[in-house]
C-alpha cells in the first residue's frame, strides 16, 4: 500500500505529533512496511483451520477486589516530589 506525505502529516496532526521534514520519509517507509505486513496477514490462507480464540483456555480469571490498608503512608510519600492532603500530587495531563 502506498502512503502519501499528506496522509502521514494528517496522521501526525491527529496524534498531536510534530514531525520534522527529514523524518517524514522514514515514517512513510515504516507505515508502508506495517500496512504491507497487515495485508500479508489478511491474505493468509485459513481454509480448513480450526477456529481458535486464544491459546489459553482460561476465561474470566480475576482476582477478588479487596481493600487493603497500607501501614506506612509516610514512608510511601517521603520521596514524592509533591504531595497534597496525604496523597501524591501530579501535574495536569489533559490539555
Amino acid at each position: 500500500m502506498k502512503v502519501s506525505k499528506e496522509e502521514i502529516l494528517h496522521i501526525a496532526n491527529l496524534s498531536d505529533l510534530y514531525l520534522e521534514e527529514k523524518e517524514i520519509d522514514s515514517y512513510i517507509l515504516h507505515l508502508q512496511d506495517i500496512l504491507n505486513f497487515a495485508n500479508i496477514v489478511n491474505n493468509a490462507p485459513v481454509e480448513g483451520l480450526d477456529i481458535t480464540v486464544g491459546s489459553n483456555e482460561a476465561k474470566n480469571v480475576f482476582r477478588k477486589d479487596e481493600i487493603k490498608l497500607f501501614e506506612d503512608n509516610k514512608g510511601l510519600l517521603q520521596n514524592a516530589p509533591d504531595k497534597e492532603q496525604n496523597m501524591f500530587k501530579i501535574p495536569k495531563v489533559i490539555n
